[in-house]
């Protein structure tokens, strides 16, 4: 690992040291997409990440899903797999549905450590994920003895079944262009993921990755259409969000737990952002104004 590198979180870890609400043990668990959709627009489209591995099964619908710094499209059929830790989040532009599974936080099967955006044109390969997905449904909501254990079988064959998909596209996957772009892109929502709390800026992470910022924003802007400092503000800002509705934190201590200097620049820089201020936001449960 750089020393730069090195330098940034171990200042982060200082800074780290406030109030941050723990994610909860969950297990695992499947919902329709409509779930996710139907809630406030920043709960999806924010970048953010999970504790656990995902699965986005996308049977109806069209939009644009970016994972690990990378923004592609996505319609029906097709599969995203996002590991656990990995900032992510997606735009429906036609009405998109489909199921989403969480893993839950004590998953100990093997899965893939990079995300995946499977685009299944095989109807074979569309009818053996959807049969998987409704067995895992069909166990969690029937209630039996021992129902969690065969939904885990299920899952457990759900990653030979990621597996195989993997091994299968390897050889036929062409040359993705700006490719240097996604590497560079990847690298910073790594970091970013683990370091956002720090209150330092793009340069300050561009120094840790060894380029220039403005090389930084070029390749962010390549990858994902959006700059360093786009992702930057996006991701404390759904977790700002996410504090200000989940818990009673005082403003000022979720300021400071992610890394603004003081509680009137992350009320300014919030409002500016959201367009309410972080207490009325609260006060909203972090829908608009209005509703």
């Amino acid at each position: 690992m750089p020393q730069a590198i090195r330098n940034l979180a171990a200042m982060g870890v200082q800074m780290n040291r406030m109030t941050v609400i723990p994610d909860p043990k969950t297990r695992l668990r499947l919902q329709p997409l409509s779930r996710l959709t139907g809630g406030p627009r920043w709960q999806v489209e924010a970048m953010r990440s999970l504790r656990e591995p995902m699965l986005l099964w996308f049977t109806q619908g069209q939009g644009r899903i970016t994972v690990a710094g990378t923004t592609r499209g996505f319609h029906a059929h097709n599969a995203v797999f996002i590991p656990a830790g990995v900032m992510h989040g997606f735009t429906v532009t036609h009405k998109a549905s489909g199921s989403v599974l969480l893993f839950g936080s004590d998953c100990a099967l093997a899965w893939p450590r990079a995300p995946l955006h499977l685009r299944l044109r095989e109807k074979m390969a569309q009818t053996e994920l959807t049969a998987i997905i409704d067995n895992i449904q069909r166990e969690l909501d029937s209630g039996r003895r021992g129902a969690m254990t065969a939904a885990h079988h299920h899952l457990g064959l759900l990653s030979v079944w990621i597996d195989r998909q993997v091994s299968e596209r390897e050889a036929e996957a062409p040359p993705t262009p700006h490719r240097a772009s996604q590497k560079l892109a990847a690298r910073y929502a790594a970091l970013l993921e683990r370091e956002f709390r720090s209150g330092f800026g793009v340069a300050d992470y561009a120094a840790a990755l060894g380029v220039t910022p403005t090389h930084l924003t070029r390749a962010c802007k390549a990858s994902a259409g959006r700059t360093a400092l786009d992702l930057l503000q996006d991701r404390r800002l759904f977790e700002a969000r996410q504090m200000l509705v989940s818990s009673s934190a005082p403003v000022k201590e979720i300021a400071q737990a992610l890394g603004f200097s003081t509680a009137s620049y992350f009320t300014r820089s919030f409002q500016h952002s959201i367009g309410q201020t972080p207490s009325a936001f609260r006060r909203n449960r972090g829908m608009p104004p209005g509703r």
